[in-house]
């Protein structure tokens, strides 16, 4: 009776060590507090919205604030890598771009994370088109006559960007390449904003833009848009043909968002999050809101098919970043 009683005692005492244990209350409990989702871009930039927007709601949804942090610098390898070295808790998320996890890894000659295995990949959120836009001034009115002006001045007219080995930048060197080998000057500003002041006032020619800077800029009239950068018309400018229905071949330039965990983040709790991102997505409310904002949302991701998203990016743009010469010491 007293060996029974002792087993018993130590089957018990093992259930309960097992039932209360940290790791399975994380996981049952998550989440316990506030998230902190990390921005490695400025506040009011396409990235932030996105954010703030896929925050608030999976916030909501989860029972807990999101706590939006800006962490910028290196093309937003500093806030990427703040969350490669946080604890695989759940509780210090990655808002990733196509910057910080397919550019960056083939520009910077030292990186201080690895895109792939440093991160837990949770969902997919959304792409942002490029629009090619032209200081008004510029004697053309669609992409044939562009390219046209600039096959007949080689060297004359340039193009700006948010930086060098930015996705801005990227886009013009895949359009030189892809429509016929152009020669243009590249001006790099400290970021789209200066960089769009100057294609308004006419100091440079053109420019590729995320949508949601560019959108406004054309609608009113302070630039001339050319042409739409993805394979498909933007929802918010359909009547604006792409590239690739104007002649220039395969050509597709675009930023993304991806919302990743530290590696080795348990399971669970990336698939309670994957569920949140897209029953945030599924909301008509935050869908309007990024497609206002110029973003066009992409529901229904899987961190297997997130995972596999990124490795294809990755792939993309590496050739397109050694043939533009662009490196950067980190």
């Amino acid at each position: 009776m007293d060996k029974q009683r002792c087993c018993l005692a130590v089957l018990v005492t093992g259930l309960a060590i097992a039932f209360f244990s940290p790791s399975a209350r994380a996981e049952d409990t998550y989440p316990a507090k506030p998230i902190r989702m990390i921005i490695p871009f400025a506040a009011g930039g396409p990235t932030d919205i996105v954010g703030r927007i896929m925050g608030n709601k999976m916030g909501l949804l989860l029972g807990q604030q999101f706590v939006v942090e800006n962490r910028t610098g290196a093309g937003g390898n500093i806030g990427a890598d703040v969350v490669s070295k946080s604890a695989p808790d759940g509780y210090t998320l990655l808002m990733a771009t196509v910057s910080t996890h397919a550019i960056n890894p083939g520009l910077y000659k030292q990186m201080p994370y690895h895109p792939i295995r440093d991160f837990a990949p949770i969902g997919r959120v959304g792409v942002t088109p490029t629009l090619l836009g032209v200081t008004p001034s510029l004697p053309v009115t669609d992409l044939k006559s562009l390219i046209a002006l600039i096959k007949a001045n080689p060297g004359k007219y340039s193009f700006g960007s948010s930086g060098v080995g930015s996705i801005l930048h990227l886009c013009g060197e895949e359009f030189k390449a892809k429509a016929g080998g152009l020669v243009m000057v590249h001006v790099p500003y400290r970021g789209s904003a200066p960089m769009d002041t100057d294609l308004v006032g006419g100091q440079i020619a053109m420019a590729f833009d995320a949508s949601p800077t560019a959108m406004p800029l054309a609608k009113a009239g302070s630039i001339r848009a050319i042409g739409a950068g993805m394979a498909t018309r933007m929802k918010e400018m359909p009547d604006l043909p792409t590239l690739q229905e104007q002649g220039v071949a395969g050509y597709e330039c675009y930023t993304w968002n991806v919302i990743m965990a530290p590696a080795g983040t348990p399971k669970p709790i990336v698939d309670k999050l994957n569920k949140a991102i897209n029953d945030s997505l599924a909301d008509e409310k935050v869908f309007s809101a990024l497609e206002k904002a110029g973003i066009d949302p992409t529901p229904g991701s899987t961190p297997a098919t997130t995972v596999d998203f990124v490795k294809a990016e990755l792939a993309k743009w590496a050739p397109i970043i050694e043939a533009s010469g662009a490196h950067i010491e980190y």
